[in-house]
C-alpha cells in the first residue's frame, strides 16, 4: 500500500495561508483608516478633509415607470402611495394590463 506524501502540498498550503492573512490585514487597514490620525481642522479655513454626512433628502417621484412583473399593489407598497390614490390619479389605467415602460402618476 502506498503512503500519501504531504510534502508536495506544504508549500502551496503555506502560501495560501500567508496570502489570506495578508488580505485580512490589508482589509482591516482599509476599514479603520489604517490607524492614521484623525483629520485636523484648520481654524483659518472652513474646509476639512473629514467626511461630513449630508442630511437625507427625500425626493418624492411624481411618475413611476412600470417594470417587468410590477402590479399596482407592489407599486403602491414600494412608493408608499395608497392604491386608491394611484387609481384616482390614473383614471384610465387598467390594473390588469400594465405595460413595461408605462408611466404612472404617483403625486
Amino acid at each position: 500500500m502506498t503512503r500519501r506524501r504531504w510534502r508536495p502540498y506544504a508549500a502551496p498550503a503555506a502560501f495560501l495561508l500567508a496570502a489570506t492573512i495578508a488580505v485580512l490585514v490589508a482589509r482591516s487597514f482599509m476599514h479603520d483608516g489604517g490607524g492614521a490620525a484623525p483629520p485636523v481642522r484648520d481654524a483659518r479655513t472652513t474646509t476639512t478633509t473629514e467626511h461630513v454626512a449630508k442630511p437625507a433628502v427625500h425626493v418624492r417621484r411624481q411618475l413611476y415607470t412600470v417594470r417587468a412583473g410590477d402590479t399596482l399593489t407592489a407599486i403602491a407598497a414600494r412608493s408608499g402611495v395608497p392604491l386608491a390614490r394611484i387609481r384616482v390619479l390614473n383614471p384610465r389605467l387598467e390594473p390588469t394590463a400594465l405595460f413595461i415602460g408605462e408611466k404612472i402618476r404617483l403625486r
